[in-house]
């Protein structure tokens, strides 16, 4: 009787349809198939065309494959103008679907729910819904039916990296991709309340649809991170369960299967939500089930979203008011972290259904394999390991000083909406100076990059000349999380982190040993402190104090001959309030 209850749920949701409305692919192949991108974009033209007065498609952009993002805007009121519907204290909810176009749930859901949505009147009174129906348009071009291999359906779908082979949900602070950085002008023109971006997981088999990953808890500012978890969580936990898709958090095994405890996910800001979160926007990254059917996983997904619509219109003026209270608290707030660990001292106690993992011989190779036996399903009591401590903190400065020449640094904080000013003359400031000491870089390129990480930094108080139109940073800002977890090269992904810095990290001028042994020779003699340090060095190292080259270099290091820009950070900390020449 159970698969004739899932076929019913199937057909009512599916078919039960207005014979006049626009029907997706999804809903004409029986839950089999996904929408193309010109499928997708056609259909929500119609739908602006159809509902002028409540729908607006708009244009953003590029992306790396020559096509704008488009994001289809929901008004009741039909107010499309993202400031007016600030002033009239109305939420705004973002959609982001396909950024991974093999799992594209979210693209078919979004369809359907925006269609019913206007099509029964239904449009929420205090929320204004932006969808972006495709992300990744470049990767929905390279269709396949192969490219998940753990995927049950949908029959062909797109690929998750774009043209240029980047996976965009790891590309939100470095932004290589013209995707990303079209995204971002989305973002910051729209400044979401919360913020939805739909997924596909991997990983464990278990008894559940639909997985969730919202903001980690800790790393939001604690008037966004106790609306989360003591409202909105536990809202969605408990409609979703009514509605017949139990959810659970993302399953992230600490060892081979769940029955180990799962650990929270920390989404660094290479993440959408992670990027989010610097901008004080609570977001969610739902992940369906890869093995459920995908009829089923399309609906637990509109389902959702529309739980979003329900509990953001029912809480919008609370959300938004938390929102305001938390950049008011990140304007003023003085300390920063940068880095966080998981905490193993600190667990919460959850029901998980799942199914036994078992061993049975590979046919493959005869050896034993991991098998979740679905005849086999348990509700058992595990442990959920969801609570991070900052591990690396920081004070801010006054102000940042960033010279002119790092356009790229500079073009990025004015598209995330930071307030940069200009140095009107040339002028000689006393900041604090990072020299780069330690850090480790990885052996293989990541996402196009040789990422930086564990940096360890020595702080100098220097007089540095900076110039005419180089930009001062301040840090009473909104944007504050933004500024210090892009700027501080500690953060995990900072931009020195991401190589944006690295010409900082070659030495340009050396010297040719015969000539400066003359010069070494003379300095020593006329500069009784570097006489001190050299022999000081040569008695606590006995390996330095057996090499000649080591000695010259060593005081050619400590000479004005050596050059001072050598692995120093070329951002200034202003520390101290100063009469800067602005405009």
């Amino acid at each position: 009787m159970k698969p004739l209850y899932f076929c019913f749920a199937f057909l009512t949701f599916v078919f039960m349809i207005d014979t006049n409305a626009q029907v997706t692919p999804f809903e004409k192949s029986k839950g089999k198939e996904t929408t193309t991108y010109y499928q997708a974009i056609s259909f929500y033209q119609e739908i602006a065309k159809q509902y002028p007065n409540q729908a607006k498609l708009f244009t953003y952009g590029s992306t790396d494959f020559g096509k704008p993002l488009n994001v289809l805007v929901l008004s009741k009121e039909g107010v499309f103008n993202p400031a007016e519907i600030k002033k009239q204290h109305k939420a705004i909810l973002l959609i982001n679907n396909g950024i991974h176009p093999g799992e594209p749930e979210g693209v078919d859901a979004s369809m359907m729910l925006s269609r019913d949505l206007l099509k029964n009147n239904k449009l929420p009174q205090h929320t204004v819904i932006c969808i972006i129906p495709l992300y990744n348009i470049d990767g929905s071009f390279n269709r396949t039916g192969t490219s998940r291999a753990n995927q049950n359906g949908p029959v062909a779908y797109g690929f998750r990296g774009n043209s240029k082979n980047l996976d965009l949900n790891r590309d939100f602070i470095k932004t290589d991709s013209k995707n990303a950085y079209t995204f971002q002008q989305i973002f910051n023109t729209w400044d979401p309340d919360i913020f939805v971006d739909t997924h596909t997981s991997n990983g464990a088999d278990y008894q559940y649809t639909m997985t969730l990953i919202p903001t980690q808890k800790d790393k939001l500012n604690p008037v966004l991170s106790s609306y989360l978890t003591q409202t909105m969580l536990p809202y969605l936990y408990k409609n979703m369960k009514e509605k017949g898709f139990e959810l659970i958090p993302y399953v992230n095994s600490i060892k081979q299967t769940p029955e180990s405890g799962i650990t929270g996910f920390l989404e660094t800001p290479r993440y959408s939500t992670g990027y989010a979160a610097l901008h004080n926007v609570i977001a969610f990254m739902p992940e369906t089930h890869m093995l459920k059917s995908y009829d089923k996983r399309v609906e637990s997904t509109y389902k959702l979203l529309e739980t979003y619509i329900s509990v953001v219109d029912r809480d919008a003026h609370t959300i938004t008011e938390n929102k305001r209270k938390a950049n008011e608290l990140t304007a003023s707030q003085t300390e920063f972290p940068l880095e966080w660990q998981l905490d193993n001292s600190q667990f919460n106690e959850i029901e998980f259904k799942g199914f036994e993992g078992k061993q049975k011989p590979s046919e493959v190779s005869g050896y034993n394999r991991l098998y979740y036996d679905r005849n086999d399903p348990y509700t058992k009591t595990i442990k959920e390991y969801n609570t991070f401590k900052p591990s690396v903190k920081v004070n801010k400065p006054y102000a940042y000083i960033i010279p002119k020449a790092w356009d790229r640094v500079i073009d990025l904080l004015k598209t995330n909406g930071v307030k940069l000013q200009r140095l009107t003359k040339d002028s000689r400031l006393k900041v604090d100076m990072y020299y780069i000491e330690d850090m480790k870089t990885a052996s293989r390129p990541f996402e196009g990059h040789y990422l930086h990480n564990d940096v360890k930094v020595r702080k100098l108080k220097q007089d540095i000349d900076f110039y005419e139109g180089d930009y001062v940073v301040f840090t009473d800002q909104p944007k504050n999380r933004y500024i210090m977890e892009t700027l501080e090269p500690q953060a995990t992904d900072s931009f020195f982190n991401w190589n944006f810095f690295d010409s900082i990290l070659g030495q340009k001028e050396h010297f040719s040993a015969y000539i400066f042994e003359d010069t070494a020779a003379e300095l020593l003699k006329n500069d009784a402190s570097l006489r001190k340090k050299l022999e000081d060095e040569k008695a606590k190292n006995p390996e330095f104090a057996k090499s000649g080259s080591a000695q010259l270099n060593f005081i050619y290091k400590n000479s004005a001959y050596y050059e001072p820009t050598f692995m120093r950070y070329p951002i200034g900390r202003l520390e101290e309030r100063t009469n800067l020449n602005l405009k």
